[in-house]
C-alpha cells in the first residue's frame, strides 16, 4: 500500500520578542492577526487608521495645505505640505512616503511620528498619497513617488525647502519606495538627496530569507501577508527575474551614488534579513548606511508600542541621524 507525502512547511526557531513587546502584541492579537491574504486586503484597508483628525494637527502646532499634481500615466495624486505653524525662510525637506504593505494605508499614515522633526529642524513635509496596488500595480506607485519628488524640486522656493538638505523617508512598504525612490532618482537624473530614512523597509519580493521564515504566523505582518503585499503589487512577476530593482531595490547590483542611508528593523520581524544585507550592500559599493536592529522587536514596534523602552530608543537613533546629516 502506498503512502501519501504530505509537505508542511515547518517555522525554524525565531529570536524572541522584547518582554515589553510581546505583551503588547498580546493585547494586539485580536485586533491586528499577524497575517492577510489578497481576499483580505478590503478588511485591512478598513483596518487602517482613520484621516488624522485637523484639530489634532493644528494642536501638534503644525499647518498642513494640499496640492494635486499630475502623474507619468495621466492621472492625479493629491500631497500634502507640513510645517510648524509659523514658520518662515527655507529650512530641510523630507518627503514622506507611507507604509502599508503597498496595499493600504494614506499620505497621513504614520505622519504624526515626524511633526517633532518639523519643529526641532524647522523643516517642512510633503507626503504623498500614492495610489495603490492590486488596482494599481508596479510601477504605478513608484512613479506616483517620483512625481512628487519632481514637484517638490520644482516649487521648492515657494514651499521653503532648501534642495541640498531634502530627505526622503518612509516605513515598510514606504521604506521600500523611498529606497526604491533613492535609485531612480540617481539612474533618471532627478533631485540629488541628502539621504534616505528607511524605517524596517520592505525590500525583497523573493520570500528567500531565514526572517521570513521564522516570522511566519506571527506577530505583525508575517510570511503571508509579505507574499499578499508583493504579489498585489507584482503579479505574476513576483519572484521572478522581470522585477526592477526601483520596484524591490534588494534586486540592486548598482548601489554607488546613493544618499547616506539610516536603516533600522526589529530583530523578530520578516524584513530583517533583507534589511540587514541592504546595509550591507551599501558598504560593499562604498556607501554610507547606519543599521540598527532592535533586540526583540516586532514589525513597526514604534507605531504600536510607542511608550517602550526599546520604541523611545529607536525614536531617538533617527533623530540623532537626521542632526548628523542636517549638522543642526
Amino acid at each position: 500500500m502506498g503512502r501519501t507525502l504530505v509537505m508542511t512547511r515547518t517555522t525554524p526557531a525565531r529570536p524572541p520578542f522584547d518582554p515589553e513587546l510581546g505583551a503588547v502584541l498580546t493585547l494586539l492579537s485580536d485586533r491586528l492577526p499577524p497575517y492577510f491574504t489578497m481576499e483580505q486586503i478590503p478588511d485591512l484597508r478598513s483596518m487602517a487608521a482613520p484621516p488624522i483628525d485637523p484639530e489634532s494637527v493644528a494642536q501638534a502646532g503644525i499647518v498642513s495645505s494640499d496640492v494635486t499634481i499630475p502623474t507619468q500615466d495621466g492621472g492625479e495624486i493629491v500631497l500634502t505640505i507640513l510645517e510648524a505653524e509659523g514658520r518662515t525662510g527655507t529650512g530641510p525637506g523630507f518627503y514622506y512616503i507611507h507604509g502599508g504593505g503597498m496595499v493600504s494605508g494614506t499620505r497621513w499614515s504614520g505622519v504624526p511620528g515626524v511633526f517633532p522633526w518639523l519643529h526641532r529642524f524647522e523643516a517642512v513635509a510633503v507626503t504623498v498619497e500614492y495610489r495603490l496596488a492590486p488596482e494599481f500595480p508596479d510601477p504605478v506607485p513608484i512613479e506616483d513617488s517620483y512625481a512628487g519628488l519632481i514637484w517638490i524640486a520644482e516649487h521648492a522656493n515657494e514651499i521653503g525647502i532648501d534642495l541640498n538638505r531634502l530627505i526622503v523617508m518612509g516605513g515598510s512598504a514606504g521604506g521600500g519606495l523611498a529606497a526604491g525612490l533613492a535609485h531612480l532618482s540617481r539612474d533618471r537624473g532627478g533631485p540629488s538627496l541628502a539621504g534616505q530614512l528607511l524605517m524596517y523597509p520592505m525590500l525583497d519580493d523573493r520570500d528567500s530569507t531565514m526572517s521570513t521564515r521564522q516570522i511566519d504566523g506571527i506577530g505583525i505582518w508575517d510570511r503571508t501577508s509579505n507574499v499578499t503585499g508583493w504579489t498585489a503589487y507584482l503579479g505574476d512577476r513576483r519572484g521572478t527575474d522581470r522585477v526592477s530593482v526601483y520596484a524591490a531595490p534588494a534586486r540592486a547590483t548598482d548601489l554607488s551614488g546613493l544618499p547616506p542611508a539610516f536603516i533600522d528593523c526589529g530583530s523578530a520581524e520578516v524584513f530583517r534579513d533583507e534589511d540587514v544585507s541592504y546595509a550591507s550592500a551599501i558598504w560593499a559599493a562604498g556607501g554610507q548606511a547606519e543599521l540598527h536592529v532592535w533586540p526583540g522587536g516586532f514589525h513597526m514596534f514604534d507605531n504600536l508600542a510607542p511608550q517602550a523602552v526599546l520604541s523611545q530608543q529607536m525614536r531617538a537613533a533617527r533623530e540623532g541621524w537626521l542632526a548628523r546629516i542636517l549638522d543642526a
